[in-house]
């Protein structure tokens, strides 16, 4: 019932949404799902207790529903040697209940700043607002930044509306696009070093 209930509360959230690329908040729909079939026992909650209940049950059932969570070959080393020189930040297509904790998880969160998570727009990527709002958490120019993604639609088209840089990881997720082309193309993430090298020398 309760996975019914979500998918339900997530595609009314999406239908109704004004965006071109809509996103849905799954914090909002776990509300809405105490809201409708409140107990005696969740009535009597403190306030404080019951404003934290809907984020903690979308980190729970996220946490169910995940098979599997592993970074790929070289990431955590290549970001260390990528952190001592750059500022880095992630826009994560998701919800923040998901992405922070998974950061967390597998030991990358304190590499980024800004964290931003389109669960907390109403609207994903390539949408540039996404992008520019990073810009801004990191105060730099858009010429100045590299975009690195594995979505060639999310994460290079839309990032070169704003003028920047881009580095698409050849893996095995993420949709490609015709008629985008990436700056550069990577097929194991330590190349990203190289990638990052070139845009230095140009």
């Amino acid at each position: 019932m309760v996975k019914d209930s979500y998918f339900q509360g997530m595609q009314r959230q999406l239908a109704t949404s004004v965006e071109r690329y809509p996103e849905f908040d799954a914090t909002e729909i776990f509300h809405a799902i105490i809201t409708q079939h409140a107990s005696d026992f969740t009535r009597t909650l403190p306030p404080a207790k019951l404003a934290q209940l809907p984020g903690f049950l979308a980190e729970t059932y996220r946490a169910a529903a995940r098979f599997r969570l592993q970074l790929y070959p070289g990431v955590e080393e290549t970001l260390q040697q990528l952190h001592r020189k750059y500022h880095l930040a992630v826009i994560s297509d998701g919800q923040t209940a998901y992405a922070v904790p998974e950061l967390n998880a597998i030991g990358l969160s304190a590499y980024f700043n800004p964290i931003l998570v389109s669960g907390d727009f109403g609207y994903r990527k390539p949408d540039e607002r996404l992008f520019a709002a990073a810009l801004a958490g990191m105060q730099m120019a858009a010429s100045d930044v590299v975009c690195v993604g594995n979505d060639m639609y999310r994460d290079v088209f839309g990032p070169q509306q704003l003028g920047m840089k881009t580095v698409f990881f050849q893996s095995n997720q993420g949709t490609h696009a015709d008629g985008v082309q990436p700056d550069y193309v990577i097929y194991n993430f330590p190349e990203l070093l190289d990638a990052v090298r070139f845009f230095e020398g140009r």
